[in-house]
């Protein structure tokens, strides 16, 4: 059965240099070409948006991390612990990063995703994001092949 998530009972702050080891650890056990330490690191100097989600142990839930781009807002990642997956913590994270945003006063969210990841694109697809192109040989893909990426937006 599903856990009801008290939402007040989650921790959801900003993510700190302290919580990349953290990061990267979920990185590695939910995505098979996973950003390296560098990559988070990198954001977080960069002032990027980066938020991450806990639950009342502390125990480390998910995060996002959004990059601001002129009036646009730029999904660059977005994960939850594989164990909690399919119990609405990645729409609760996808709301955060669209409020997030919007609060900046952006008029867009755009993301890229791969055309494997029929998970996510579901996720996307049912939230209001759409299709609007293709990044073509975008990402790592298994034997030193690229797969591309959808890009998708939607207006905030």
């Amino acid at each position: 059965m599903k856990p009801v998530w008290d939402l007040a009972r989650l921790n959801y702050e900003p993510m700190q240099p302290r919580d990349v080891d953290e990061v990267l650890a979920l990185e590695q056990s939910v995505y098979p070409y996973p950003w390296s330490r560098a990559n988070f690191v990198d954001s977080l100097a960069s002032g990027y948006q980066a938020w991450v989600l806990r639950d009342h142990d502390m125990k480390l839930l998910g995060y996002f991390l959004v990059m601001q781009v002129v009036d646009e807002a730029h999904l660059l990642n977005v994960a939850v612990s594989a164990e909690r997956q399919g119990q609405g913590l990645g729409r609760f994270l996808l709301n955060q990063s669209v409020a997030c945003s919007r609060g900046l006063g952006l008029e867009a969210m755009l993301l890229e995703v791969r055309p494997s990841n029929t998970r996510a694109l579901e996720i996307y697809q049912r939230y209001g994001f759409k299709q609007i192109g293709r990044r073509k040989a975008y990402y790592p893909a298994a034997n030193q092949q690229r797969e591309d990426a959808i890009v998708m937006r939607i207006a905030l």
